[in-house]
């Protein structure tokens, strides 16, 4: 195989245009099904349309994960109503959460939910995520989590309230019994995060289920892993760059 050119140094102010938006939200929502991250056709990933007033881009209801395409998707208002012609349902309920938090919370220009096997596992453990491996010290500090109050939806308008307070200034959110939420400035932020949680989930459940009795790192230890993983505003975006060439070269259609 034929190396690609090395990545340009991405720009930390570089204000993505609309089809930019959607083919990168497109693309994660493909590596999520590629990586076995998804729940059938529930959970969504949603972004921020550039502009003024509430716009967001979502998944229709419907498609599976590896069925999105850039066009595909929906713009919805901050309820979750279309904004667009659309021959797919779009389901504003999902959306309650994404809208909670793109609307409170700055850095939030993405948002992804997620139920997957090892997240609710580990949203299950009244322990909550443990640092068990470096990955999951890079979380250490990282993740907030907020107690289950039934399925998200516009009956529980209080609870929006109390999503984006527990969610607080972290990038990550285990909602206790339900799944696992991540948010970035970017998609490429927003997919970092969510992978690793991810990873993080799966690689407690697997130590968990050896039954030997779990090694963990004095918390200095802990405290200087997650130090030394750091924080920028293009966090996530050189992996970011060779996941899309995979998709490039493996599901171009994406892009459509």
């Amino acid at each position: 195989m034929t190396l690609p050119p090395p990545p340009i140094r991405p720009d930390p102010d570089h204000r993505p245009t609309e089809q930019e938006l959607r083919e990168d939200l497109a693309c994660a929502y493909r590596l999520l099904a590629h990586f076995g991250m998804t729940d059938l056709v529930y959970t969504h990933l949603s972004v921020r349309v550039p502009g003024d007033g509430h716009r967001f881009l979502v998944n229709p209801y419907g498609l599976l994960f590896e069925e999105i395409t850039a066009s595909s998707l929906v713009a919805v208002d901050a309820e979750g109503e279309p904004l667009q012609q659309t021959a797919w349902p779009v389901n504003p309920a999902g959306f309650v959460i994404h809208s909670a938090v793109h609307r409170a919370v700055e850095r939030a220009q993405c948002v992804m939910h997620t139920h997957t096997l090892a997240g609710m596992t580990v949203a299950a453990q009244a322990g909550g995520l443990l640092p068990l491996n470096q990955m999951n010290m890079e979380l250490h500090g990282r993740v907030s989590v907020h107690d289950y109050e039934g399925v998200a939806a516009d009956d529980n308008l209080s609870e929006r309230e109390r999503i984006v307070a527990d969610l607080g200034d972290k990038p990550c959110l285990i909602l206790r019994n339900h799944g696992l939420l991540t948010i970035g400035r970017t998609v490429a932020e927003a997919f970092y995060w969510m992978y690793y949680l991810e990873q993080s989930c799966r690689i407690q459940v697997a130590a968990q289920s050896t039954g030997a009795t779990l090694s963990m790192p004095p918390p200095e230890v802990v405290e200087r892993t997650r130090a030394q993983a750091g924080d920028s505003p293009v966090k996530g975006w050189l992996p970011w760059q060779a996941l899309k060439r995979k998709m490039n070269r493996e599901q171009p259609d994406y892009r459509s």
